[in-house]
This record gives C-alpha cells, sequence and structure tokens, in this order.
C-alpha cells in the first residue's frame, strides 16, 4: 500500500473526512475489496449492515417532446416530428394506475423541455393528480433541469416558480438532470441546458421553498475522473451549505448511461467500475445519509451496490427515456430481490417517504 493509499484508508477509518486527492488515490489505486471495506464502513454510521430498504415505482414522460438536445438521450422528439405527444390526464391516470396495480408507492414524472407548455399547465396536471389520489400514492413532481426550463419559459424567478408548484400540491422536485455537473462536460453533451452553478441555483431555491429535493448523478459517457470529481466535490460543498441553512438533500442516486439508440453512443461501463464509483460516492459523500443503487440501468446488479455502500433501490415499473436507450424493466421483483438476500442482506420495502430508516421529509426540513 502506497503512503496516499494508507492515508487515505486511515482517514475514512478515522471517520475523518477525505478530499479530492484522497479520493482519487482510492479510485486509481485501491482494489475492489478495499473500496467495499471503506464503503462499508461509511455506510455502517448511517445504516444497519444488513439490512436495505426500497421503493416500487415509476417514471411516468408525460411528454416526448423536448428541445434540449442532449446527445446522450434516445427518448426526445422535437416539436412537430412524427410521433410527439402530451400525455392527457386520463392517460396520465392509466400509467399512474398500472403501478399502483404492482404495489408501487411512488411516481416520478420526467418530460423534458417542452417549448410550449409553462408552469400553469404542469401545475394544472399535479393539482388535479393530487385531487384524484389523495395520499394513496407519492408523486415526484418533475426535475430541477424541467422546472429551470419550465420557470424560465413563463418568465418567472425560481422562488416565485416553487411558490406556485407548491400551491400545486408538489412536495418534491427531485435533482434529476444532473448526469455530471462539470460545465466542459455540459458543453460537449447538453450545451442547450445549463450550466453548473445555475442548476444549484435552482435546486437551493427548490429546498429554501419548502420542497424537498434529491441528488443525482450519471456517469458511463466520456466524462474523466476530474469532472467525476468535480460533481461530488460541488455537491458535497452544496449539502454542507443546505444542512447549516436547514434543508438538505435527502439521498443520492446514481445510475449508468444507457448508449443504445443515442446520437453519442458507446458502451455500457461494466458493472465494476459502477459499484467502485458507488463506493467512493459513499465515501466522499459523507454528509448525504442516503446513497441509492440504480436496478433500473443495471437490473439485479445493481444489488451488489449494497456491498459498495449503497442503502436503498428503487424497483421500477416504468420509465421510457431509459428503456429507449437500451435499460429492461423486470417485474419478477422476487427474482431481484433475492440478489440482495443472496449476499446477506435483508429488503425491507419502505413507504414512499421514508428512506433509510427515517422519514425524507424530516430529512430535508
Amino acid at each position: 500500500m502506497s503512503p496516499a493509499l494508507d492515508r487515505a484508508s486511515s482517514r475514512v477509518l478515522a471517520g475523518e473526512r477525505i478530499d479530492r486527492s484522497d479520493a482519487a488515490t482510492l479510485w486509481n489505486e485501491a482494489d475492489d475489496a478495499l473500496l467495499s471495506r471503506l464503503a462499508t464502513h461509511v455506510r455502517a454510521r448511517f445504516h444497519a449492515p444488513d439490512r436495505a430498504t426500497y421503493v416500487i415505482m415509476a417514471i411516468v414522460n408525460y411528454t416526448n417532446v423536448c428541445v434540449a438536445r442532449c446527445d446522450y438521450c434516445a427518448f426526445y422528439k422535437f416539436p412537430g416530428e412524427a410521433g410527439t405527444y402530451v400525455l392527457s390526464f386520463e392517460d396520465v391516470v392509466k400509467r399512474i394506475d398500472v403501478v399502483a396495480g404492482h404495489g408501487g408507492q411512488l411516481v416520478g414524472f420526467n418530460g423534458g423541455f417542452h417549448p410550449e407548455l409553462g408552469v400553469e399547465d404542469y401545475c394544472n396536471l399535479f393539482r388535479r393528480l393530487h385531487a384524484h389520489y389523495g395520499d394513496k400514492l407519492a408523486f415526484y413532481e418533475m426535475t430541477i433541469a424541467e422546472f429551470m426550463f419550465v420557470a424560465k419559459r413563463s418568465k418567472l424567478s425560481y422562488d416565485e416558480a416553487v411558490s406556485q408548484f407548491r400551491a400545486a400540491g408538489t412536495r418534491w422536485i427531485t435533482g434529476g438532470g444532473a448526469e455530471v455537473l462539470d460545465d466542459a462536460f455540459r458543453l460537449r453533451h447538453s450545451p442547450g441546458k445549463y450550466k453548473v452553478e445555475d442548476f444549484y441555483d435552482a435546486q437551493r431555491a427548490v429546498l429554501e421553498g419548502g420542497l424537498g429535493s434529491t441528488a443525482t448523478m450519471v456517469i458511463g459517457f466520456d466524462e474523466t475522473l476530474e469532472e467525476r470529481l468535480n460533481h461530488l466535490e460541488r455537491l458535497r460543498a452544496f449539502q454542507d451549505e443546505r444542512i447549516a441553512a436547514g434543508r438538505q438533500l435527502s439521498s443520492f442516486l446514481c445510475w449508468t448511461y444507457k448508449p443504445y439508440n443515442t446520437e453519442l453512443g458507446g458502451h455500457e461501463v461494466p458493472t465494476q467500475e459502477y459499484l467502485r464509483h458507488l463506493a467512493l460516492c459513499r465515501i466522499y459523500l459523507d454528509n448525504i445519509v442516503n446513497i441509492r443503487t440504480s436496478v433500473l440501468t443495471r437490473n439485479e446488479d445493481a444489488l451488489l451496490g449494497l456491498q459498495y455502500g449503497a442503502n436503498d433501490f428503487d424497483l421500477p415499473t416504468e420509465d421510457e427515456v431509459t428503456q429507449k436507450a437500451g435499460a429492461t424493466v423486470s417485474l419478477d421483483f422476487e427474482h431481484i430481490l433475492d440478489a440482495a438476500r443472496r449476499i446477506g442482506f435483508t429488503p425491507v420495502q419502505r413507504g414512499a417517504w421514508q428512506i433509510g430508516g427515517g422519514t425524507s421529509e424530516s430529512a430535508s426540513a
């Protein structure tokens, strides 16, 4: 073991915060067994060692019209193209009823950047959904990226847009659309989307406006280690700020880029690279309680992430965006859960608002 690796490992085991130099050393020099051990050590600060929580959920894509032009997306269509759609309220309800029929408790929404839909259009949809379902289901209503676009299209400040969504019953706007939060990466792949500081300005407004939010990351494009570390470093600093302010991010979900049918193309990262990255995230993000592994993009292999610091996962029933790019969804939930049991974890279905043994809302309050 090199002196640098020994120093980084010792800091983790002592409960000290590592810096990005330590993180780079762990990535470059630590073997899989050491990364797993260190991530498991950090996980144990927050969670029982042999327990994992999960939720059954779906992501309903209410429109496929988007003008962001991200080269890693296989889902979007430009306005006026054949095959574009905006789901009616009745069609959204049909989609939601499918996941509810599978025992689902949570529905997320994702629809891209539709140039003709404003804040009021989305608020009307969400208001009707809350009236229709009451407290039977929990909703994650759009992502930060979509929120930014629709607020600007409606000529509203982020604070004003948050106020309108909250009045419509919205409780969560997730950290989706982050991919790799590095401006050089964004310039290469989604130049029409936003800059990193703007993303965090919007997420800050969401949290300060009384809504919950999460952190996300996607790996496996062409990003460098430096760009990955830039994402983690900025995220950790933002969470430090939010903890001090009293409203913080409840969880971090990382998944992998699916390259099929996309302009960018490429290859999927190996499972072991994903697991190593999960471990590094668990170690570095020492101020985020819940680290989530992605069944949607890794199927049952995602459950190996529980040995690399993750403590929670989804069982998805639908997500057109990821499925169009090659993700496969299995409704054989017991088969997936058995992957956790085989490696010594007891999977426990949680409530939609509960994560890590507590409530997501109290974690962000």
